[in-house]
């Protein structure tokens, strides 16, 4: 299994809407890649980091999740202009990428 996963780092001052993300923006996500080979997306929401009483590294992390790193490619050379265009609408944080290989 691939997984993309897309962070995006707790900067102060910055805005992040969770619910639009689980919304619309991950709707748009799916409605675009599902065709393309997406299996799965997810989002997890910062809480903390390792002291409770500091804040979490990243105030969210996505996942999306592919079979192969080719449908990944294809899908984002199809689609990122329109899912990048969204970003706007929910943050103006700078997302992070990585796209790895899940070994179990």
């Amino acid at each position: 299994m691939i997984k993309v996963t897309v962070l995006y780092p707790n900067e102060e001052g910055k805005k992040f809407d969770h619910g639009y993300w689980t919304t619309t923006h991950l709707n748009l996500v799916q409605g675009l890649l599902g065709p393309m080979g997406l299996v799965n997306g997810e989002m997890e929401k910062g809480v903390s980091g390792t002291d409770p009483s500091t804040p979490a590294p990243f105030i969210a992390v996505g996942h999306l999740y592919f079979n192969t790193t080719e449908e990944v490619h294809a899908a984002f050379m199809a689609h990122a202009g329109a899912i990048m265009g969204d970003i706007s609408n929910y943050t103006d944080i700078k997302p992070q990428f990585q796209i790895s290989e899940t070994l179990l």
